[in-house]
This record gives C-alpha cells, structure tokens and sequence, in this order.
C-alpha cells in the first residue's frame, strides 16, 4: 500500500511538471512569434524611421546614431528569438524526461525536508517563483551523485550546507511516461544503470547524466587546479565527463564564459559528430571543436605538404622491413621528446647571433634587396633584442626600401607597356579618382601627363602589392632552410650542438633532409617546426579561450603539449586519456600527457578504474590483453561471451563475418568491423559488400550511419558500438609489441558483443 501511495503521488507530480512545461512551450511559441514580426517589420520600415542627412558634421552624427539605433532594436529581436528557440529546445527535452531522481533533504537547523528533482535543467513554477526541477549541475544537486541517504552536505560559492539525506529515489522516463522507479541506498542505483547501459550505442552517449558516478562527479565539478589529468580505462566514460564538465563549467561560470570560449581537442573528424548531440540535449550551445591536425594544417597553410598523423601510422603498422621500422620509430621518438625541445632552444639561441636566413626580395625577376643585405641590417641590432623584435624593425625597413624602389619604378618602360593595354574602363576610373582628389578640373591643361603618372603610380602599386603583403606576414624568413640547417652535419650548427643529439642523429638526419627538400613536413616535424616559426617569428596566441580539454590525451606526445600551452596562455586544462590505449609511436618512449610531472604549475591527476561500457566478459577478455597486470574493474553486467574464430583462409574469413553479420544485424544498430589500417579496410570492405549494405569508414568521412561500419582501430578512437568485429586478429597481422595497445583498443570498442577472427596462427596478444 506504501509503494502505492508512492507511485501515485510520483505520477501526480510528473503530470503536475509536465504541465508546467506544456505551458512554458505555449508561451515561448507565442512569445518567439511576436519576436520574429517585430524583426521582421524592423527590416521593412528600416529606412523609413531613420532620416538621413549629410549636410554638416551634426547632421552625419544624429544620421549614425539613428541607424545604429534601429539595428540595435533588430538585433535585440533575433537575439530574443534565438533565446526562445534554445529555450523551446531544453523543454521540449524536459517533455521526455522531465527528471530522473528526487531527493529529500533535511537541513540542519529546519523543521521541514526539501524535495530536490533532479533533471537536466531548471524548471520554475508557473509564477517563476519556486523551483519545481532542479539542473544536475546545481550545488545542491551534487548530493545525489556523492551521497548515499544519511548525513549529507553540499557546497556552495560561500559555504557548505549539512543536513540528512532522508530518501533517494531513481526514476525511469520516457516519453512522458513514468515507467519505473526506485528507492536506493547506493551512489547510482544498478537498475538505472543498466538500463542505460543496455540501450544501443547511439543513445547510450546522450543518457549519461543519470548514471554519473561519485568519482566521476569530482572530475565534472573540479575548479582548483588549472592542469586536471584524468586517467581512465576504456569504457570508464571520459568523453561523457568531458562533455558534462564542459556543460558545469558553462552554468557554473554562466555569467563569465560562453561556449565558444571552450575547445575540445579532438582524435578526429568522426570522434565529433559521435559528440556533437550531446552538449545541445544539456541545454548548452556547443563548444569549438578542433583536431590538432587541423590546427597544423591552419599554421602551415598551402606552402608545405603536411603528412597526417594517419600516414604515419599507415606506413609503421605496414612496414615489413623492421631495419627501417626502427629507424623510423627512434626519429619519430625523439622528435617528439623534451630533449628535441632542449635541442630546438640551443639552436634558437644560437640564431640570436648568426645563422638566421632569409630569402632575396626579388620583382619581375630582379634582386632589390638580397638577402645577404637582410641578414646583415638584422645582425646590426643588439642581441639583447629578441629575434622577433628585431625582425619587426627589419620589415620596417623593407617597407622604407620598397616604397623608394616602387618611385623608381614609376617611368619605367614596362609600366608603359602596361598603361598601352588597359582598356577603357581603367581609363574611366583613374580620370574620375583624379577629378574626385582635385587633381585637375575639366579646364586643366596637363590632364594627360597627371592622369599618365597616376596610372602609372597605380600599375606599380598594384604589382608591388603582393611583395608588400609577404613582407608584412614576414614571408623573407625563411623558415624551411633554418630547420633544415638543423640537419645539415657539415653546418657549423652541428658542431655547437652535437652534445644534445642522440647517438643515431645520423639516421634522424638522412630520414628528414630528402623529406624537407620536398617540402614535407612529416607529423613528427610539425611541433617542432610550429615552435621554431613562434620563437623566430612572435608567438601566436589565442586568449579568447578560457578553457581547454584534450581527449584521447595519450596520444599526444610532450613536444605537441608545449606547443598548445603556447597557444593558449591563459586556459586550464582537462586532459583525458588512457595509458593503455596508445596508438601513435611518438608517445611509445616518451613521458605521458598523463603524468602530473609534465606540466609546470600545479596539476592534479583523478583516476578513473570502473569500465561501464564492454559486458563483464568482454573486460575479462581485453584485460588479458594487457598483460601488466593492469586491474580494471568491470560493472556487474553480463552478456555472451566473447568468441575467437581461427579459419584457414581469406574466403572462409569473409564467409564466417558475413553471417555473424546477419545474426547481429537482428538485435544491433551498429555493428563495426574493426580492420588494422586502411588499406586492409579496402579490400575487406570489396569482399563483404557484395553480400552486406556497409559503410566504409575513411579520414576524410566526417560522419557515420547506423548500420555496418569498416574501419581502421585508430579512426575508432573514442567511439562505442554495439558489436564489434575483429578482421583478421592473426600473428601474422598483429605481432610487433608496440601493437599490443593497438589491437586492445580496438576490442574494447564493444558495448554488447566481439567475435574476434584470425587467419591461421592467432595473434599472441591472445595466447
């Protein structure tokens, strides 16, 4: 009868807030209607309410005025309907699932215990007065995720509130409907998590705020540190406490930051259309996001060609020849490390008193300034002045000589050449400049010879336009000799800085020269060359972004993190990742983004242990891979267990995956056929396409459909789906150690099931 009673008066209240929200909606339709009218009819009488008037300086000030005026009230008016259109969107989310937890709080001193519905944003009564749900971010929503009922506190900007936690109860909406609930004397109740975590994998992602852990709730909420480093096993949900602190750091500091002063750094294009639902079902707008290739390639823009962090690992998890494979590994590892950097400051300090090199200012063929000339007038500054300062007086300068040289150039015979070819309509325009300056009337007698030397002063500046434009953006530096000069052995450089090379230099050496000669810039010489440029040339900063997340943390090597650290001077950090799921070579030898001890001020690292997203058998399975020992605590949800298929050949390989595919298609809406690279995706894909509607993932796709994928294990990065098969797991196809990691990502992308297939011999990650 108690669990009646209770029921009843739940669906008494969960009407009572729907009906609330039905009459938000009503009023925000009818109030965003007479916003967009009041736009509209600002754009058609625009001109009719503003009176323009130029006949002295007062009538120019009132006419400015006037118009700056109606285009505030326009723009007030989108901004209102804008407004009201985000609003509509949160309740019409709220109409769903208006809350998914209530909690009773007595506090200390008060007679009367609070209801506290917990949901994903704010809903007032009718009268706007009292609080009828409360946002999960709010402080004294806090208690849910940390307590268990009993003594009880949240903390607030001034203080900390005590009390007793007197009920704690879990609810399961949807579509308006109450369909379960729970009283709970745990952290999260079992019962809502694995609903949850049953669900399919594209609607796991968006239901995560119901199911935030205690742990997990002191990575969202933390505000000491500028460096939080979060360090989590797969399918411990770091991408889902990433977004969720982006979306407590926007109500937290709602007043201070907006959405577009956050960036998320991400693996790549695919990881953000995985996310980018998430923040806007919060009610949030949604932050940047940005790969750091994409950054890379803004920097270097169209002069160089720019290998991608996939091409790199193509070429390694291709490579046959382990000669090489070495070879190429310790170049990649070392340019990557603090101890490249050290090497880079040496040979920047060196710069500061000779070595420098720039290109000759050449015009229609012609030397006018030789480099020699610029490297001299630099070296004539003191060295107390940095390099990029003294620069700034060097292009001062270029210009000086340049505009002399461009008067010079004014009789010239070819600007005559040019002048005979202009048609008419130059003619036009330059007579009529030179009557609007008042360079002659139409009684002039000379109006030939000024409008000759104003045609001619025009042509010339015009050519010279583009020189001008490079030596502003200081295009004489020239940057792609001053890094290959680091590789030349018979440089003098060389032997200044021999002491900080490694012992195999030489090879390092021999692997880039031919490289820069083509003007690639390899993945592994894009930060280093990023931070040379800075250091010669200004470094460039970004302070509008106030904060900064890197998931997928571990595949960043030290050398990358200086370079972002540059970049934005004045954000805090949250780097997300996981040790064990290292992909990329440069990070094999190197100090993890992961480590406290990278980072200079004070950082604090928060580990995260429990994996929700794999059943317990398929955990029990990837842990095995590891082989360290590494515990990781898998949630009490059961499925089948994993299953590992040796055939004889590719024909059988192709046949077996074709009808697990089938079987799966019946229950799953994601289904990914995970293959080692691309070029193995390829032929995979030309198999089973004959037989199975897929979709081939590539670099370049940006998002995918439901249905069955092909992809590579690094383009699976940071992504769940609901079944996962490995392609050909053979030892033959995974063997080297440095592998290791790699394959264990790509079988931890399973929510529900993985069939694991090898062609003969099985990997011996598995043995």
């Amino acid at each position: 009868m108690e669990n009646q009673k209770d029921w009843l008066e739940e669906k008494h209240y969960l009407a009572h807030c729907l009906t609330i929200i039905d009459d938000k909606i009503k009023e925000l339709l009818h109030k965003e209607k007479g916003f967009k009218e009041n736009a509209g009819t600002i754009r058609k009488t625009f001109w009719d309410d503003v009176r323009v008037n130029l006949d002295t300086a007062e009538d120019v000030d009132e006419t400015f005025m006037a118009i700056k005026q109606q285009v505030e009230l326009l723009s007030d008016s989108e901004l209102a309907q804008q407004r009201a259109i985000r609003n509509m969107k949160v309740y019409e989310r709220l109409q769903q699932s208006p809350y998914f937890a209530r909690i009773d709080f007595l506090q200390d001193g008060q007679q009367e215990p609070l209801k506290i519905y917990i949901g994903v944003a704010t809903l007032l009564d009718q009268q706007d007065e009292n609080i009828v749900i409360y946002d999960w971010r709010a402080p004294i929503s806090s208690m849910y995720y940390d307590h268990t009922p009993g003594d009880a506190y949240y903390t607030t900007s001034t203080e900390e509130i005590y009390g007793k936690m007197l009920l704690k109860r879990q609810f399961i909406i949807k579509n308006g409907e109450l369909q379960s609930m729970f009283n709970t004397g745990l952290t999260i109740g079992d019962d809502l998590l694995l609903d949850i975590l049953a669900q399919n994998a594209n609607e796991h992602i968006r239901s995560i705020v119901a199911t935030i852990q205690a742990e997990q709730n002191k990575i969202i909420r933390h505000l000491r540190s500028r460096y939080l480093i979060v360090e989590g096993v797969a399918g411990s949900g770091k991408t889902a406490v990433a977004l969720q602190r982006v979306a407590y750091l926007l109500y937290r500091y709602r007043n201070e930051i907006t959405a577009d002063q956050i960036l998320l750094i991400t693996p790549n294009q695919l990881f953000n259309q995985y996310v980018h639902t998430v923040l806007p079902d919060l009610g949030e707008d949604n932050m940047q996001q940005l790969t750091f290739t994409e950054y890379i390639e803004k920097r270097l823009g169209r002069q160089f060609q720019l290998e991608y962090p996939y091409e790199q690992l193509e070429q390694l998890l291709t490579e046959k020849d382990s000669t090489f494979y070495e070879m190429k590994l310790n170049s990649i590892t070392f340019k990557a490390s603090l101890a490249y950097k050290q090497l880079m400051d040496e040979y920047i300090s060196y710069l500061s008193n000779k070595g420098l090199l720039f290109k000759n200012i050449v015009f229609r063929g012609e030397r006018i300034i030789t480099a020699q000339e610029i490297a001299e007038y630099f070296y004539s500054f003191p060295s107390s002045l940095s390099i990029p300062d003294r620069l700034q007086l060097v292009k001062k300068w270029l210009l000086q000589r340049l505009t002399k040289f461009e008067k010079t150039e004014w009789t010239k015979e070819w600007v005559e050449e040019a002048m005979d070819l202009l048609d008419t309509e130059a003619y036009t325009k330059s007579y009529s400049k030179l009557l609007y300056e008042g360079h002659f009337t139409e009684n002039s007698f000379d109006d030939f010879d000024q409008e000759q030397k104003k045609l001619a002063k025009q042509i010339v500046k015009k050519q010279l336009k583009p020189l001008r434009n490079s030596i502003k953006h200081l295009k004489f530096v020239h940057i792609l000799g001053i890094y290959r000069q680091l590789f030349d052995l018979n440089n003098t450089v060389y032997q200044k800085l021999q002491h900080l090379v490694p012992d195999h230099w030489e090879d390092i050496c021999q692997q880039t020269l031919p490289n820069l000669a083509k003007r690639l810039i390899t993945y592994e010489d894009a930060a280093p060359f990023l931070y040379l440029q800075d250091k010669i040339e200004g470094q460039q900063t970004n302070t509008m972004i106030h904060h900064v997340l890197i998931d997928e943390a571990q595949d960043y090597s030290p050398f990358q993190l200086i370079l972002l650290q540059q970049l934005f001077p004045k954000a805090r950090m949250t780097i997300l990742g996981d040790g064990h799921q290292t992909i990329h070579p440069h990070t094999f030898d190197n100090p993890s983004l992961l480590n406290p001890k990278l980072y200079s001020e004070q950082a604090e690292k928060m580990i995260l242990t429990k994996s929700y997203r794999s059943t317990k058998q398929i955990i029990q399975l990837t842990a095995k891979i590891l082989n360290d020992g590494s515990e990781v605590e898998a949630f009490n949800r059961n499925g089948p267990e994993p299953s590992i298929t040796i055939v004889p050949n590719e024909v059988e390989l192709t046949a077996q995956i074709i009808q697990n595919i089938h079987e799966l298609s019946r229950q799953f809406d994601t289904i990914a056929v995970i293959c080692k690279t691309a070029a193995e995706c390829s032929a995979a894909y030309k198999q089973l396409n004959r037989h199975v509607d897929s979709q081939l993932i590539t670099h370049d796709t940006k998002q995918f459909k439901k249905g069955i994928l092909l992809l590579p294990a690094y383009m699976a990065k940071g992504i769940e789906f609901d079944a996962v098969i490995i392609y050909n797991a053979s030892a033959a196809t995974y063997s080297r150690e440095t592998e290791r990691h790699y394959f264990y990502t790509a079988c931890t992308r399973a929510m529900h099931e993985l069939h694991i297939y090898s062609i003969n011999k099985l990997t011996p990650f598995l043995q």
